[in-house]
């Protein structure tokens, strides 16, 4: 479990859910998400826990429509829960697709809890990363860029930016997987995104300067360059190959969980 990223009482608290929620479902993995897995949670982040599950198989082929996604949001003892899990086929598909969400779950490094299947499927996803992830990180930036751009942007909606960019860049030039700001923001350029961390572990809602907002929107479009550019430069295909490798584990996953 990692542990390094969690306070005490946050890790409490993560145990008591995880606890609950494994009693309810077979995960597969469950991975910090959000501030804490990008560096630069601040005392009032939220516990973001994204897991992927394995239904029982004779729940797939049953009479019933089976449920492939729960969602938990409350506050527990002031810490507050945001778990999602979603359904392995919906994840591969996604891995397929270039999805950074159920990619980053799989193969990023805030792993909560893993099982001995999460280490035989992470080799067939790192061979299904493609240029599709382009699309992902990149429309994903954006959405928060738009939103930044309605008020008064916090120092936490243009970190979300930079962050969601830069890993995108990150992954299709290396074909690794970073989730964490902080560890690759001087790579491009950006070293001074450690000032904007440092404004954002003062709170969620900590709104920039002016002058300091207006520095930062003009150099955004540099960074979303970088992600373009990244795409005709990347080490990967531009499509993934190995989607009957990937089919052919599921089915045997499928067969185990009968």
């Amino acid at each position: 479990m990692t542990t390094a990223l969690l306070t005490a009482h946050q890790l409490a608290v993560a145990k008591k859910v995880l606890a609950e929620e494994s009693a309810r479902r077979d995960h597969l993995v469950i991975s910090l998400s959000g501030a804490h897995a990008y560096g630069f949670p601040s005392p009032d982040s939220d516990l973001d826990l994204k897991a992927i599950h394995i239904a029982p198989t004779a729940e797939l082929l049953g009479l019933g429509t089976p449920r492939l996604s729960f969602d938990r949001l409350e506050v527990i003892d002031g810490v507050e829960i945001d778990y999602t899990s979603n359904e392995l086929q919906m994840a591969l598909n996604g891995v397929l697709k270039g999805n950074g969400n159920y990619l980053e779950r799989l193969l990023g490094t805030s792993t909560i809890q893993g099982s001995p299947t999460l280490e035989a499927l992470r080799p067939l996803v790192k061979r299904a990363l493609s240029r599709r992830v382009h699309l992902h990180y990149r429309g994903f930036a954006m959405s928060q860029l738009h939103e930044a751009q309605k008020g008064e942007a916090t120092a936490k909606q243009l970190l979300y930016v930079l962050r969601t960019a830069l890993t995108g860049t990150h992954l299709l030039l290396t074909g690794e997987l970073v989730t964490d700001l902080g560890a690759i923001c001087g790579t491009y350029g950006f070293v001074d995104a450690r000032a904007l961390t440092d404004a954002k572990r003062a709170g969620e809602r900590v709104v920039l300067p002016q002058a300091d907002r207006e520095r930062w929107f003009s150099r955004l479009g540099a960074v979303l360059e970088a992600l373009d550019a990244a795409r005709e430069k990347s080490v990967l295909p531009e499509e993934p190959n190995n989607a009957a490798e990937l089919e052919a584990w599921l089915l045997e996953v499928r067969r185990r969980a009968f």
